[in-house]
């Protein structure tokens, strides 16, 4: 290899005829890790300044190294910057670019360190940006959902199981369990976020490095909470970004459950909710439809960071120590995980206050399932009927208000007392669904009291 073939790579000298063309764009990853840019600077900004008081480099080599960052920098944010496919990644494209502006000292940079380390760390700032961001999302979506909460803190809803109607619930309470959902994910996200903010650099290659460097100063530069303390693990592994991504398809999974509740209660059949129109599509031939495009996909989404989340734990399964360039595959579900669940979030938050709720429908859907039953059955529980032979007495009444085609509470007092001598005028006060939901109150349960306590609760948080 020429000396004008090896200038294009750093690692070159050993090699004695260039890289094939079709190799190049096999291995080249700058086409999605040019996003890292920043961390990359801002890591190389930190690694020189100790390089410098430690003695390693000269003052004049750190003015000159900030001062070409500081270019950099300008070139690519103005989009003036040359992405170069020979440079292989976002590292190389950077320091190429800083040597030729500063010449020698640009060359000290990488004194002490290695591409696996630089990239380790870049990847963990990157990582830790984008949770940062997200919790951001989160806090928003669920100040969005307490907010339709409190409008809906007393519209009552058929609650389901088996997805048939099952008691009488508001509206806000079924928010409010999608409210806890969040809050868990935020919990887990933060966890995440812990165990990624850990300073891989100093590590080197796989082994750490004869320089007298100091990896506490780098980390304390960087915010990070402390050093990576084995360099093979350090370079190595990328448990902190499956757990992103297993933390990312818990998230998903929650939105893609509301999702689909959001779908069916737009559906004429339910009709308990309406999405705004900027939220929803047409169809190409029937006029009259309103497709609820966005949390439809939103389902479909989930599973591509499932997939994410699959990708990355099949890639770390079978890799020996240290660093191996299966690594490189890390980054792409990794961001697409985070570009997912962003989007999603963002989107989310906009679209919950368009959600418009249509308590009527809700409650005529509540007078068809028999929803206060179980209500009845405590009432001659309390009267001092066995459970057991409660609930096969309210069977006998629901099967006769079915036959009638009438719910419960539209039985007179003499149908009901051939079910039990023990009801008495009292037993309408039960079976109405303000009935029902008031006599709910008690902590996480749905009497509206409860619900407004609830959400006040989570404002605080």
């Amino acid at each position: 290899m020429s000396q004008s073939d090896s200038s294009q790579y750093t690692w070159a000298g050993r090699f004695s005829e260039p890289m094939s063309d079709l190799v190049k764009r096999y291995t080249a990853s700058l086409s999605f890790d040019q996003r890292m840019w920043r961390q990359d600077i801002r890591a190389s900004l930190a690694h020189a300044t100790m390089l410098a008081k430690q003695g390693i480099i000269t003052a004049d080599d750190l003015t000159d190294i900030e001062r070409g960052m500081a270019q950099v920098a300008h070139e690519i944010e103005a989009g003036h910057f040359i992405w170069s496919l020979d440079l292989e990644d976002v590292h190389l494209n950077i320091e190429k670019r800083l040597t030729t502006l500063v010449g020698d000292a640009g060359k000290r940079l990488h004194t002490g360190r290695s591409r696996n380390d630089q990239v380790a760390t870049d990847i963990r700032l990157y990582l830790r940006d984008a949770i940062d961001d997200i919790a951001i999302l989160l806090d928003e979506f669920q100040s969005r959902l307490l907010d339709l909460a409190t409008r809906e803190a007393a519209t009552p809803l058929p609650g389901f199981t088996h997805l048939q109607v099952a008691q009488p619930i508001t509206f806000g309470h079924h928010l409010l369990a999608y409210f806890e959902m969040s809050r868990r994910d935020g919990e887990r996200f933060a966890d995440c976020r812990r165990r990624t903010n850990r300073l891989p650099l100093g590590a080197a290659a796989l082994a750490g490095t004869t320089y007298p460097i100091d990896r506490q100063m780098v980390a304390e530069l960087l915010g990070f909470d402390g050093v990576c303390e084995n360099s093979l693990d350090a370079v190595s592994d990328r448990d902190f970004a499956i757990e992103f991504c297993a933390a990312s398809a818990l998230t998903m999974m929650h939105l893609s459950r509301l999702s689909e509740e959001l779908v069916l209660w737009m559906n004429p059949r339910f009709g308990f909710i309406k999405l705004a129109d900027r939220f929803c599509t047409g169809s190409s031939i029937m006029p009259q439809k309103k497709n609820p495009d966005v949390p439809e996909l939103a389902r479909g989404k989930t599973g591509r960071v499932y997939g994410d989340l699959m990708a990355l734990l099949t890639l770390m399964k079978g890799q020996p120590l240290a660093y191996n360039k299966d690594n490189q595959e890390d980054k792409e579900p990794l961001f697409d995980a985070i570009d997912t669940v962003t989007d999603t979030l963002r989107i989310f938050v906009e679209m919950i206050p368009g959600i418009t709720a249509h308590a009527e429908n809700m409650r005529d859907a509540l007078r068809q399932g028999f929803a206060t039953a179980t209500d009845l059955a405590d009432y001659l529980t309390r009267k001092g009927l066995p459970f057991r032979d409660a609930h096969e007495t309210v069977g006998l009444a629901v099967r006769r208000a079915e036959q009638l085609g009438l719910d419960l509470a539209q039985l007179s007092l003499a149908e009901l007392q051939q079910f039990s001598p023990l009801i008495g005028e009292d037993v309408f006060a039960v079976l109405t669904v303000e009935g029902a939901l008031a006599a709910r109150n008690h902590l996480g349960a749905t009497a509206p009291k409860q619900v407004v306590a609830a959400i006040a609760r989570a404002r605080r948080r």
